[in-house]
């Protein structure tokens, strides 16, 4: 199922929206976690940058160390853009699937994670199918990362104002499925983003 209001941009204008390495550390991914999951990877725009810190490589390539950032998105079209990018930087730990997380979910084992990425998503139809996909797959204590675009009509991309979920929404519907609050405030992540840490509530 393909999330309402998906289409991307030409890779160079989406990128231009972010800096992700820095949008990464603010929302606290670090090089001890070993495994993350990146709902709807698209080009490979944050999958390339988790790969490179969690595998400690401090410039590009050179990743062969441990971690692993698995990058689902159900267009083929973007698992191999995100294959190609990680072929060309030299990134051996990305496992790209193509996959309907919404409808299959991610097929990984259940507790196989501590990091789960889900940016610019939660303005799918089915938000709650997502985040208890997410729960099933994170380890006790793993973290869940949420970005999305500010509710602002100012924004050059993102859904509609009508579905484009608020920090409140998206944090209720995380602690509707269990999950626990690590920041209670949106963070920034300028120019056009907010974001939003959970945990998965220990065993």
């Amino acid at each position: 199922m393909k999330t309402r209001e998906s289409s991307m941009p030409e890779a160079p204008l989406w990128e231009s929206f972010f800096t992700p390495d820095a949008v990464l550390r603010a929302l606290g991914l670090a090089p001890t976690h070993r495994a993350v999951a990146d709902f709807g990877c698209g080009y490979g725009t944050f999958t390339i940058p988790a790969a490179k810190i969690i595998s400690g490589a401090g410039g590009s390539g050179g990743a062969g160390g441990g971690g692993i950032v698995h990058a689902l998105d159900i267009d083929p079209a973007m698992v191999a853009a995100t294959i190609a990018r990680a072929n060309n930087d030299g990134y051996t730990n990305i496992n790209a699937i193509t996959r309907d997380f919404v409808a299959e979910g991610t097929g990984l084992p259940q507790g196989s994670v501590n990091y789960v990425m889900l940016f610019n998503i939660l303005h799918a139809e089915l938000p709650e199918v997502i985040l208890r996909e997410a729960q099933r797959i994170l380890a006790p204590g793993g973290l869940l990362a949420i970005m999305h675009w500010n509710h602002d009509p100012a924004t050059p991309r993102g859904p509609s104002l009508a579905i484009r979920p608020r920090p409140a929404e998206c944090r209720q519907w995380a602690l509707n499925i269990g999950f626990e609050t690590v920041t209670t405030d949106p963070i920034a992540l300028p120019p056009y983003h907010y974001g939003i840490i959970m945990r998965r509530a220990p065993d």
